[in-house]
């Protein structure tokens, strides 16, 4: 059976930074039934983070790379509807995530994902397949 990881924008963000050696090693050492994605969520994140920074074209070159060896999922009906019961959930409980981070946790939630991520809100999200951080190197 196939691990599926769903790496969150801080976890790609310090890949692609160099900002973490451990995330990038933990990427490259994924075994045969493992694979990592991205929620089209953080794709759109990246992206206005680049431009946002002014990020340069050897940046944005590095991105387009990342984002062609990656599996990006795109957000469909059945990520839209975990996200409504999710939030729902979330907020009933007095623990809301960011909006991105909500979706995101959806989509994880909707793709029986685990998700990486380095965000200590996660910590509280209701339903994930899992949760693990792989930037154990650089604190937030």
């Amino acid at each position: 059976m196939t691990r599926l990881y769903l790496l969150d924008t801080n976890t790609v963000s310090y890949i692609l930074k160099g900002m973490s050696v451990a995330a990038r090693k933990r990427l490259s050492s994924l075994g045969d039934s493992e694979v990592a994605c991205i929620s089209s969520i953080s794709e759109g994140e990246l992206w206005y983070g680049l431009d946002r920074v002014g990020g340069g074209e050897r940046r944005r070159n590095a991105l387009r790379l990342f984002l062609g060896r990656m599996k990006v999922l795109p957000w469909d009906s059945d990520a839209a509807m975990v996200y409504g019961v999710f939030r729902s959930k979330q907020e009933a409980m007095g623990r809301p995530l960011g909006p991105l981070d909500t979706q995101i946790a959806a989509h994880a939630i909707a793709a029986g994902a685990v998700l990486v991520s380095s965000d200590a809100a996660f910590k509280h999200a209701v339903g994930l397949p899992g949760l693990e951080a792989w930037a154990t190197d650089f604190e937030s």
